[in-house]
């Protein structure tokens, strides 16, 4: 099964809205054939490891077969994998976690065991369900896995106290972000940050310093994500970085901002920009909304990168599952300078957002620190 899993992990960032999926089938303690879903429309893993074996002139006929989620059993992109494994005449399927998709949760092992395969359920499943936090958010919420990622100084400053922010962290840990950037649907930042820091918001891995390994082996090269930009009354520059590229760039807006700036609105889009008219709550756009449309439009992960306004927004507003902080080995100081993460703050300590499953590591000089938000499923 672990086998199974890091196979799994090599569609990284690839398979959205699909989950990753690794398969082994083993006979007589020896492996047959394996295989991993590669991409949405691709072939599924049980009929990769399938199509390995027999192009080995292997026979699986009696074999087990371990795979990394239930077997689909409908019709979708490709064909139901429950009747590829039925016909292969495969007689037992171990199974990591069951599937939390409605068209097939308990249904594909149900149509295995009607066929007289044995079925075994639960061996690494902390693991599986780990490796595909982001698809189980997706299909049993219709709203993205959303990752909270700020940079800042050891005593949590964003910035010192003239303003300067580039760069505070390594380029160990920037080339950290880069990896995140190419395995997550969409990178999302606020518009102060766009006019203060002009980004790009592209994947940047091809220098050495940035052969990290994490991308390694994975099922496609690199790629960028969609640009997101939280933009309630359209100040975006229309000479931002972000309206360059072939990178899909969306602006999210306020319905008033939209209508009482239609020319921005309109240079915005001759630059290649959708705009996003949303609710607003506060007078800025609604980001619950701006969440239930990224789902709509088949976004699954964000990589929230943007401004303590921002931060502070995702916080409150319960849309962000994760958080990742980068901390370099310097000290800013200053009363006026601020952190990450904005807003009016924590009355009591018992206010405080709170963190589970808590880890901690290096990236090169810096320390990061990652947990899930409490609460948040």
């Amino acid at each position: 099964m672990r086998m199974a899993l890091d196979l799994a992990a090599r569609a990284r960032g690839r398979t959205s809205p699909n989950p990753m999926v690794g398969a082994v089938i083993v006979k007589d303690g020896l492996v047959l054939g394996s295989g991993f879903h590669s991409a949405a429309g691709r072939p599924h893993a049980e009929v990769e490891a399938l199509n390995d074996a027999a192009s080995a002139g292997l026979d699986v006929r009696g074999a087990t077969l371990y795979v990394t989620l239930e077997p689909c059993c409908h019709y979708g992109r490709t064909p139901p994998c429950t009747d590829a494994v039925i016909k292969s005449g495969i007689t037992r399927v171990v199974a990591a976690m069951q599937d939390p998709n409605p068209l097939v949760s308990g249904k594909g092992f149900s149509a295995l065991k009607s066929a007289g395969i044995t079925v075994e359920v639960g061996v690494c499943e902390n693991e599986a369900h780990a490796l595909n936090e982001v698809y189980i958010k997706y299909i049993t919420t219709k709203r993205p896995f959303v990752l909270l990622k700020c940079a800042m100084s050891l005593d949590g400053k964003i910035r010192t106290a003239l303003g300067e922010s580039k760069y505070i962290t390594s380029e160990e840990s920037r080339c950290k972000v880069h990896s995140l950037r190419n395995e997550m649907d969409a990178v999302m930042v606020g518009v102060g940050t766009v006019i203060a820091d002009d980004p790009l918001l592209t994947v940047r891995l091809t220098d050495n310093a940035c052969n990290t390994g994490e991308s390694e082996g994975m099922a496609s090269s690199i790629r960028n994500p969609i640009r997101i930009i939280v933009d309630s009354r359209l100040r975006l520059p229309l000479d931002s970085k972000v309206l360059s590229g072939t990178s899909r760039t969306i602006i999210a807006t306020t319905v008033t901002a939209e209508k009482e700036a239609s020319h921005r609105a309109l240079a915005l889009k001759q630059k290649g920009a959708e705009i996003w008219p949303l609710p607003e709550r506060d007078r800025r756009v609604d980001i619950v909304r701006l969440m239930e449309k990224c789902g709509a439009s088949g976004i699954t992960s964000i990589l929230l990168e943007g401004g303590p306004t921002l931060a502070a927004a995702a916080l409150s507003a319960g849309i962000a599952d994760k958080v990742l902080f980068f901390y370099a080995p310097m000290i800013f100081g200053g009363v006026t300078v601020p952190g990450p993460v904005g807003g009016e703050g924590a009355s009591y300590i018992r206010d405080a957002v709170r963190l589970d499953r808590v880890e901690v590591g290096r990236s090169g000089p810096d320390i990061w620190v990652s947990g899930y938000v409490v609460g948040i499923d």
